[in-house]
């Protein structure tokens, strides 16, 4: 064997004994990480100089490294290769891989960094500190103050609004990476392995809840799990659950035979002989209730551009009859106004005219014994839904209303800490990338 062989073959042993030892230095720590360190598997690739993770590999996810870069970050300080390990594990239980086709990368990749080295300082692990950790905590400091919860995404979007230059935008992201993101996006796998790394996340977050119950130190890693593991929902194809059938005034082409049409009208002219049926059952949306929270949490412009993000979706012919009963309920401690629409014109007046009206406690109890009456009075002939927009800090009925319609309490992703909503009830999360582009009219 050559000499240069022998040398790589030493050094691949030993830079394989160092991931180990990385790993079980983070078992000993992070008890809660098991399953997560389990299922990721290692490759060497001599002389790429570099480390990165292949989350959607055939058989699991894979860390390509080059081992003689192993060693050298190895011998600077033991801790780098640790860190590399837990920056690489973050990134999968966060589930940073799996976007990376629909933003912009290289505002991402310094995002999804600063996220999971934030994480990993805060758990504060002896003997884990590296070259250039008191600069990374001042950065982090100082962005927290100005994004709040230091999640990937909230980072990307501030990143996306500012426009940093390229050399503080370049600045940051040498300060903060650690591997390359060059094998992240979409592969044929992608809609399992996110499946499987959503529910390892899961696991952790219940075990991390139970193990760092008395550590506000470890609240980093719970708020990015929320914002990995939450589930997120097209809100046009959730108000379309609402839908009830009904004739539309259309032409029904599944029940229109051209033959006829066209013989009649190369016999006879303009006289085709089959008229086009002029009435179609389809399903659209017709009656239901949006109840805004206008306590004094909910003021402002996120309430403004939901609703401007519900009328815009409404107001499309495929999802709206031509005329619909939908109340509007502005609430807090109690029903403030009830406004009906009853067509597309309705709707542009209360969005131009209209004022947000209440900004006390919230209290969602009245909102429901509102609607039950309304419907015992006949105001509501097939009420199919009832969407409740709030941060979710109120009093919630004990029961599941009376009356057989579905009820969703909507809210929006930026904030984590959300008391839990009753069984019967569905929680819709809105990204709030969602209602950046919904401006709105009211006072």
């Amino acid at each position: 064997m050559k000499e240069s062989e022998t040398r790589e073959a030493v050094v691949s042993e030993l830079a394989s004994k160092i991931w180990s030892l990385s790993r079980d230095r983070l078992l000993i720590n992070l008890r809660f990480l098991d399953v997560a360190l389990s299922s990721l598997r290692f490759q060497s690739r001599q002389q790429s100089g570099q480390v990165c993770c292949d989350v959607n590999a055939p058989q699991g996810a894979v860390i390509y490294y080059d081992p003689t870069e192993v060693v050298r970050l190895y011998k600077k300080n033991p801790a780098n290769v640790t860190r590399m390990y837990l920056h690489i594990l973050l990134h999968c239980i966060f589930n940073h891989s799996y976007k990376y086709d629909r933003v912009e990368q290289e505002l991402w990749d310094v995002s999804v960094d600063m996220a999971v080295e934030n994480a990993a300082l805060n758990l504060n692990l002896p003997g884990l500190e590296t070259t250039g950790d008191r600069q990374r905590r001042e950065t982090l400091a100082q962005w927290k103050t100005r994004v709040g919860t230091l999640t990937a995404d909230r980072i990307y979007r501030s990143l996306k609004s500012d426009r940093l230059g390229v050399s503080e935008l370049l600045e940051l992201g040498l300060l903060f990476q650690r591997d390359v993101h060059e094998r992240w996006g979409p592969s044929e796998t992608l809609e399992v392995t996110a499946a499987q790394w959503k529910k390892i996340s899961e696991r952790i977050k219940a075990e991390l809840k139970s193990f760092s119950e008395d550590k506000s130190d470890d609240k980093s890693i719970l708020q990015n799990l929320e914002e990995a593991t939450q589930d997120h929902y097209d809100y046009g194809s959730f108000l379309r659950k609402f839908s009830v059938s009904g004739e539309d005034i259309r032409i029904n082409d599944d029940e229109f035979d051209y033959v006829y049409y066209t013989h009649g009208l190369s016999l006879y002219g303009n006289l085709p002989l089959v008229e086009p049926l002029e009435y179609k059952d389809v399903n659209k949306i017709k009656e239901f209730v949006v109840a805004i929270d206008t306590s004094g949490s909910c003021r402002g412009a996120v309430v403004q551009a939901f609703l401007n993000k519900t009328y815009n979706i409404l107001k499309s012919s495929e999802n709206f009859f031509r005329k619909v009963n939908i109340h509007i309920i502005q609430c807090d401690s109690e029903v403030r106004r009830d406004t009906k629409i009853t067509n597309d014109e309705d709707f542009e007046t209360f969005m131009r005219e209209g004022q947000l009206e209440g900004f006390g406690s919230t209290d969602f109890r009245p909102v429901f014994a509102y609607v039950d009456k309304a419907i015992e009075c006949g105001v509501f002939e097939n009420l199919k839904g009832l969407i409740y927009f709030t941060d979710g800090y109120g009093v919630f009925p004990e029961h599941k209303p009376s009356h057989n319609y579905d009820t969703a309490f909507v809210f929006l992703e930026d904030d984590y800490e959300k008391p839990p909503i009753p069984p019967w009830a569905i929680k819709l999360v809105l990204p709030a990338e969602d209602l950046e582009e919904n401006g709105g009219e009211f006072a």
